[in-house]
């Protein structure tokens, strides 16, 4: 599929085969998630948007060498918002703490 530059005419939804892919562009990185067919649109966008303030307020202003060096956090990250392909936490308070917490055991 082919995503237009023009974000004021079309939307951030892409149907593939059997699959929606839902993406939303912050500061020049792109974050996409597959999900299925049945699955609401906005609530993926707004755990894109939560994984993304969980982002920035962990690496202080996140940015693609953030994520590149440190894949094995982002991660982490992404494990404490989804478990087994269900959003269990959207609590950007909870997931900082036990961030945190993590953080103090190395």
């Amino acid at each position: 599929a082919v995503v237009s530059r023009d974000q004021q005419r079309h939307t951030n939804f892409l149907e593939y085969r059997s699959y929606k892919i839902i993406y939303r562009r912050y500061a020049g990185l792109f974050f996409s998630f597959c999900v299925d067919m049945n699955d609401n649109e906005l609530s993926i966008l707004e755990l894109i948007h939560l994984f993304v303030e969980v982002l920035d307020g962990y690496f202080q202003n996140v940015c693609e060498l953030d994520l590149v060096f440190n894949f094995h956090l982002v991660y982490l990250i992404l494990d404490e918002l989804i478990l087994a392909g269900e959003i269990s936490e959207t609590s950007q308070l909870n997931i900082t703490e036990k961030l945190k917490s993590i953080d103090r055991l190395d």
